[in-house]
């Protein structure tokens, strides 16, 4: 949106050189000028600058002309670089800000959102109904200083306070709805505020414009924290909250600090640790990796060390390792999380623990050593399954290289054989995990998730088996006590139909449908409801119970089968025996089913 000419005005009168030279110390080699890369911090003159406008590194691969320079060393964006080095070669760029500014269209929405930042600021501090925040904030140690610094604000009970004063100062609902500051609900038709009795944070892109708010709630309430709607300003899989502020302490310190939630940001930028960011409630983002790569690519993971924090530390690994960084884990002790950690041990502390930091490859390995997960076949096959995934992800050939290496030394697998499995493709998981939805009621974005996947696996063998199955016991309860005699409820995969039938089994055949829902969660209901409700093929329904259970029982052969397959590469030669007589026995039991009776619910055979 820069018009050419002012671009090519800047960069004609610019000396790249002397801007350069404000930063890297450069001597002159024939007829250009030579020092240390300041993007990766050599020591040697591999950097290279072009007095004609340009520089390249040749050991790190960093180019470009003097905009990017300064968009890359100090965190700028484009038109702030062509500010900032038109300021240093004597060229006016003000009309260019100007034009920018009027031209775009997502203007409006910046304009509201920095109000109403403004407002909760104030509702925060001088509302009675604010006591509530800044009782929290003190019992979190945040003064009004620390809240002030990350312009913490208040979003009130009432649901007129903020669309009205907004409203005064001329930001009518329209733009309030299209900023996401209110919501409009299919049963109620007026506007109400999305933030309501919360803890405002305000969440800046990377220009530091007021995109979005996320709001932690203030006793009971659902979700705990809630982030602005997707607008055309505010996209949550872009943003990482705290990037404005920390990224030229990205640069200059060559890493960054992610941790999982706000309070752990705030809590070490007010340790002096000022490289930290965190994305907005989601799992990391293929394009939050490739904002942090902008800066560094030396990313140190500081979430919890729970069983969830250690996924989130994993999931988030992989996203980055297929970015192209360099990851390391900083592990907490028990009991701690990053916010009380570094309020407890301070900078030091946090120093000592990030240079006892593992690779986040390492660190997936430790925890299954510790596990005893490599102490038997059958376990190290599966402990195997978990690395696989991450070494498919990492996009640096040398990394991966190493990772394979570390692998076959720690499961005593060949490299010949890790390399197979690797170039074989990936086994899919029966049941994806949805996605997490901050912001969505939990109700509807579950039941929306579930109705998602029923459509989805209605027609898959093995779910339909189960479906089928179930459905026949509830309508013709007779056909229970055999179900029950002839296959065990871990054969089934969807969580729904498995709870149905453990109720099914467990009451028998004269329990009510109300007593059989008092037993089951809120989706597990929802389908039962559904069952009940189709009547279709009931006068087989002999025929479609013993083909549902056929199935199942072929499907959790085959499992062990595929399970045997597996696990024969990593066998010594008694026990590729035994596993084979083991699948010789399971296939004559397949066989024994009677394929014709059960295909229709077999993936493998539809």
């Amino acid at each position: 949106m820069i018009p050419d000419e002012v671009v090519e005005r800047v960069r004609e009168e610019a000396d790249i050189v002397s801007i350069i030279g404000e930063f890297v110390k450069l001597k002159r080699a024939g007829k250009d000028f030579r020092g240390p890369c300041p993007f990766h911090h050599g020591k040697n003159a591999n950097f290279t600058v072009f007095p004609t406008g340009g520089y390249k590194c040749f050991v790190c691969g960093e180019a470009g002309d003097v905009f990017t320079f300064v968009q890359k060393h100090l965190g700028l964006d484009f038109v702030e670089s062509v500010k900032w080095v038109g300021a240093r070669a004597g060229v006016e760029v003000r009309e260019v800000a100007r034009r920018t500014a009027e031209s775009d269209p997502r203007e409006p929405l910046w304009e509201v959102n920095a109000t109403a930042a403004a407002f909760f600021r104030r509702q925060l501090w001088e509302s009675e109904g604010g006591k509530i925040a800044r009782d929290y904030l003190t019992s979190r140690g945040l003064t009004q200083a620390d809240a002030d610094r990350f312009e913490l604000g208040y979003a009130p009970r009432d649901p007129d306070a903020m669309r009205t004063a907004l409203s005064t100062l001329g930001f009518g609902d329209d733009r309030q709805l299209a900023a996401g500051l209110l919501i409009v609900r299919e049963d109620r038709p007026e506007p109400r505020p999305r933030f309501r009795n919360r803890l405002i944070f305000p969440i800046a892109d990377a220009a530091g414009r007021t995109v979005g708010f996320g709001g932690r709630v203030l006793g009971e309430g659902e979700p705990k924290y809630l982030n602005s709607a997707e607008s055309d300003v505010f996209a949550k899989r872009t943003l990482l909250y705290g990037m404005h502020s920390a990224k030229q302490s990205i640069r200059k310190a060559d890493r960054v600090i992610v941790v999982e939630g706000y309070f752990d940001a705030i809590r070490l930028v007010l340790a002096g640790i000022n490289e930290v960011v965190a994305p907005l409630g989601t799992a990391l983002t293929e394009q939050q990796v490739a904002l942090l790569r902008k800066y560094t690519k030396n990313v140190f993971l500081l979430y919890d060390s729970d069983q969830a924090g250690l996924k989130a530390t994993f999931r988030a690994g992989d996203a980055l390792l297929a970015g192209g960084a360099m990851v390391r884990v900083i592990t907490l002790p028990d009991g701690d999380d990053p916010d009380t950690f570094v309020a407890r041990v301070g900078t030091e502390g946090f120093e000592r623990a990030a240079a006892q930091s593992l690779d986040v490859f390492d660190r997936k390995i430790q925890i299954l050593e510790r596990g005893g997960w490599f102490g038997d076949l059958r376990r190290k096959r599966q402990a195997i399954d978990r690395l696989l995934p991450t070494i498919r992800a990492t996009a640096d050939p040398l990394t991966r290289d190493l990772y394979v290496t570390r692998t076959s030394e720690a499961a005593g697998v060949s490299r010949e054989e890790l390399e197979r499995e690797l170039r074989a493709t990936p086994r899919r998981r029966q049941v994806e995990e949805p996605p997490m939805e901050t912001g969505a009621p939990p109700a509807e974005a579950a039941a929306r998730v579930r109705r998602a996947e029923r459509r989805r696996d209605h027609g898959a063998g093995g779910t339909r088996a189960e479906r089928e199955l179930v459905r026949v016991l509830l309508h013709e309860r007779r056909f229970i006590a055999t179900a029950a005699s002839q296959i065990d409820a871990g054969l089934f995969t969807d969580p729904a139909y498995h709870a149905i039938f453990i109720g099914l089994t467990s009451h028998g055949m004269q329990a009510t449908i109300d007593e059989l829902a008092a037993t089951l969660d809120e989706g597990a209901t929802e389908v039962l409801e559904e069952l009940l409700g189709e009547h279709g093929g009931l006068d087989h329904a002999d025929e479609v119970a013993r083909a549902s259970i056929n199935a199942l029982l072929a499907r959790g052969l085959s499992a062990r089968l595929s399970e045997i397959d597996r696990l024969l590469p990593l066998a010594d030669s008694d026990m590729k025996d035994e596993l084979i007589r083991e699948k010789g026995q399971l296939a004559a039991e397949i066989k024994a089913l009677g394929r014709a009776r059960w295909k229709q619910f077999n993936p493998a055979a539809s």
